[in-house]
């Protein structure tokens, strides 16, 4: 194989996909021929097939990592030692530079194999505080690249870096009125959007549904519910869109939204800084997740780019509370927001991590 390549590699949320989205055409520009590996049940077959059919995508198997018991606890090693023996055939195949891992757990038995191949490997972090799969991948890598300055102080300083946020450039050519128009919106009320992840938030879908006829009297409401979560109950409400999930009609979304209610993946609410628009923040509660949103939120109410509402809180009444202080501080919020530095693009972060190709 004369030509370049590398592997890229994350899954299990559209969080740990969409950085490789982001970055994987700037790498093909580089002339680097890309492949990715991933796992059959997550969604990032789905989404690396849908906007890359032209990049081969290798299946392998790989067990979750818990911070609970269960007894797929004691089976789950097997299904990664044998992802690993997958990934090491995968790797001798390819023969990349290096690979570069976005997290989930999918990512560890590549990480592992990649050391035993003797190939680079380069990870990003997007929490406060690293991951369980980063903190496994860590022995493995040769380098870890995070977005916020306050992660470097979980690492060994030789080998990691903040970058800051990398957005992707097709993030800026939203518009607005194609947005408008998507959801069948004119430009006489603000357009509130809700969404909760890729797997969406049934509690957060159920506040805002609870509150529903007396928010749609303010606002134009955009609401990226969840597969399998779309309530047809509501088609008929006026001022109210309801989408199971979407891809490239986000921009056109985000450019449509005057505020944006959201769990707070840091890849999210990144991009929400991005394009200055002021947001509430519900943090997965710590009895669901390690706590990473939480420290993500809080960090940014503390810079003054968000409001925040723990889950724990979350009811009608505060919900409706909140939304309400969101938009007395808009002003307030994009000023600040204006003044944060520029964040990378996918070809300096795809540069970034050629550095370390062997």
């Amino acid at each position: 194989m004369n030509q370049q390549s590398i592997i890229l590699t994350g899954g299990g949320t559209a969080g740990h996909v969409s950085l490789n989205q982001a970055i994987l055409p700037s790498l093909q520009e580089l002339g680097y021929d890309v492949h990715y590996i991933g796992s059959d049940q997550g969604i990032e077959k789905e989404l690396i097939g849908e906007a890359f059919p032209n990049v081969p995508f290798y299946g392998i198997s790989s067990g979750k990592l818990r911070r609970y018991f269960s007894m797929k606890n004691f089976t789950d090693p097997f299904k990664v030692l044998a992802g690993m023996m997958q990934a090491f055939r995968i790797i001798k195949k390819v023969k990349p530079q290096v690979i570069f891992s976005k997290g989930g757990f999918v990512s560890v038995p590549v990480v592992m194999a990649a050391k035993f191949a003797g190939v680079p490997v380069v990870i990003h972090e997007s929490d406060v505080t690293p991951g369980l799969a980063n903190k496994i991948a860590l022995p493995f890598a040769s380098h870890i690249f995070t977005i916020f300055e306050e992660t470097l102080q979980h690492l060994p300083k030789e080998k990691a870096t903040c970058t800051g946020s990398i957005i992707r450039e097709e993030l800026f050519m939203g518009d607005r009125a194609k947005g408008l128009s998507l959801c069948g919106f004119t430009t006489l009320k603000p357009v509130l959007l809700v969404m909760g992840g890729s797997l969406g938030s049934v509690v957060l879908n159920d506040a805002l549904r609870q509150n529903l006829p007396e928010l749609v009297k303010r606002f134009q409401i955009i609401h990226l519910c969840g597969k399998g979560n779309y309530d047809e109950s509501f088609e008929s409400m006026s001022g109210y869109k309801q989408f199971e999930y979407v891809t490239t009609e986000l921009p056109d979304l985000l450019h449509a939204a005057d505020f944006i209610v959201s769990r707070a993946g840091s890849n999210s609410i990144f991009e929400f800084l991005a394009l200055h628009k002021p947001m509430l923040l519900v943090p997965l509660s710590a009895q669901k997740s390690r706590g990473d949103q939480i420290l993500n939120a809080n960090l940014f109410k503390r810079q003054g780019y968000a409001e925040v509402l723990q889950e724990e809180e979350l009811t009608k009444e505060s919900f409706k509370k909140s939304v309400h202080v969101l938009t007395e501080r808009k002003a307030e919020m994009v000023s600040t927001m204006e003044k944060t530095q520029r964040p990378k693009t996918p070809e300096e972060m795809a540069k970034l991590i050629l550095q370390y190709k062997k």
